[in-house]
């Protein structure tokens, strides 16, 4: 295998690992030995950290080509990537998966929103992002970065499912019991007409970018353009 794509895998496994290893077994003596608030600290830093290290890895290592999808792959990656990102942004709101002295009352009242859908949709907009690019079949190097977020994504949400009952007990189980890990698709539209206006905006101008960032259109602009 090519040094830099190695170095990409190695990238990419550090990035899991360690968000496994510091929101699991480490998490409790962690908080025990520095406290809460430092140890979120550290565990932002680790993520920053090894995040930089992979997309470094990722510009480091050669497309090595694969033949991508062609339109079939776009069309996939494009229906994909709107529902992933307004996901991501319902998420970021009344979340009880989410550090907050308020998440016993987040997780108190009944799901709406994207909530509706999974009570995992930050996971669930990760997925979508991965699998949206390994859809598109374009390199080796965004196969790993892909397949690691999705991985990441998806087992990472199971664990927490695990990690919550044990933090929240009661108020995280019956969370559970009222919302469901696997997405339920047709509950999409309860997210709310103002939520998937800002994703669309945010969407266009994502897509857009990507033209300047990655060298590639994205998008409606892979045919508008």
């Amino acid at each position: 295998m090519n040094e830099a794509l190695l170095s990409l895998g190695v990238a990419a496994i550090a990035f899991v690992g360690t968000h496994f290893a510091l929101s699991h077994p480490l998490r409790a003596p962690l908080v025990r030995a520095v406290g809460a608030g430092p140890f979120l600290g550290l565990y932002s830093l680790v993520a920053l950290a090894t995040f930089a290290w992979m997309v470094l890895a990722f510009r480091a290592a050669p497309p090595a080509d694969l033949g991508g999808s062609g339109q079939i792959g776009w069309i996939v990656a494009t229906v994909l990537t709107l529902p992933a990102l307004a996901l991501f942004l319902g998420s970021l709101r009344k979340n009880p998966a989410l550090p907050d002295p308020r998440a016993e009352a987040m997780a108190s009242r009944e799901a709406g929103g994207v909530f509706a859908v999974t009570r995992h949709p930050m996971m669930w907009g990760f997925a979508l992002w991965a699998i949206s690019h390994i859809a598109l079949w374009w390199s080796v190097r965004t196969l790993i970065v892909a397949g690691a977020v999705l991985f990441l994504a998806l087992v990472g949400a199971h664990m927490q499912d695990r990690k919550k009952r044990a933090l929240m007990g009661e108020a995280w189980s019956a969370w559970e019991a009222r919302t469901t890990y696997w997405p339920r698709w047709t509950a999409l539209p309860r997210a709310g007409w103002l939520l998937w206006l800002v994703a669309l905006a945010l969407w266009l101008v994502i897509t857009w970018s990507h033209i300047h960032a990655a060298g590639v259109p994205a998008g409606l602009w892979l045919w508008i353009g």
